[in-house]
């Protein structure tokens, strides 16, 4: 089996040195994330006919004051909620292992809750709608983890389950036990990330979904979870962890509120928008 795996494209994980710094694929896969995110943000909020009665939520200067917002939320809540969804006991002998980010150590559901909790912040700032800020950044985070889960790749960390798939890889390090295996990392940039996207474009520019707020804020929850759920079957499960018995993992079990959730906002939204209609009439 191990004869026909795919060797690993060994890629040195960091991207460019500044002087004595070390800059790594994983951190600018951040800043890309965040900052395509940003243009399209913009770009949406250019476009008038795509928002509840032709007016955008904020300015399109004010989205330089939600990329800020948005960054302290995915940074501290995915750090916080790695310790804290994965690894909690390791942190208990040494606490300042929190603060050390270099290390490595992110978790998608902790910087969901923080983006969330920036979200809300911003909206209050700024007077805006939350849930129409939630929808414009929502069409926009599957291009941060489209180049999230390509770090991960180049990283050969979260790689996925033995198998004898004609495209499996050995990933190098003893954990991944020099065994052929699924490359996980790169499903998950193309569900989560790619096909997620084009899911919310169809949904903002050709149903005009923006138009009836938390209806793409939902169906990003729902199509995420449903993806990351999906992935988790070729993904190896985080060793030793709680929540990880037989096809479950931590991942699919964190997912399942967000596919509720999602379903729910969708719902939502929808029952808000025929009220007002009946109303009108």
């Amino acid at each position: 089996m191990q004869a026909l795996a795919i060797p690993y494209p060994t890629i040195d994980p960091v991207a460019i040195w500044l002087g004595p710094l070390p800059v790594k694929w994983y951190g600018l896969a951040y800043v890309a994330g965040l900052v395509l995110g940003r243009f399209y943000v913009r770009a949406l909020l250019r476009r008038n006919r795509l928002w509840p009665g032709e007016k955008p939520p904020f300015t399109v200067e004010q989205a330089d004051d939600l990329l800020l917002f948005m960054t302290l939320g995915v940074l501290l809540g995915g750090r916080l909620g790695y310790v804290l969804f994965y690894q909690p006991l390791t942190y208990v002998t040494d606490p300042l292992e929190v603060l050390a980010v270099w290390h490595g150590g992110m978790s998608f559901h902790g910087a969901l809750i923080g983006s969330i909790l920036a979200i809300i912040l911003f909206a209050r700032r700024m007077g805006a709608d939350v849930w129409s800020v939630l929808d414009v950044c929502a069409a926009a985070t599957p291009m941060g983890l489209f180049f999230g889960r390509l770090a991960n790749f180049i990283n050969a960390e979260l790689w996925g389950r033995v198998s004898d798939v004609p495209w499996a890889m050995v990933f190098p390090g003893p954990g991944a036990g020099s065994l052929p295996r699924h490359p996980s990392q790169l499903y998950e940039a193309l569900l989560e990330g790619a096909v997620l996207f084009a899911v919310l474009w169809w949904l903002t520019h050709s149903r005009l979904a923006l138009r009836k707020p938390g209806i793409v804020g939902g169906a990003f929850l729902a199509g995420y979870g449903l993806a990351r759920s999906f992935c988790e079957l070729f993904r190896e499960p985080d060793p030793g962890h709680i929540l990880t018995f037989g096809l479950f993992t931590a991942g699919i079990l964190y997912s399942l509120p967000m596919i509720l959730i999602g379903i729910w906002m969708m719902q939502r939204a929808g029952r808000r928008v025929a009220t007002s209609s009946d109303a009108q009439r």
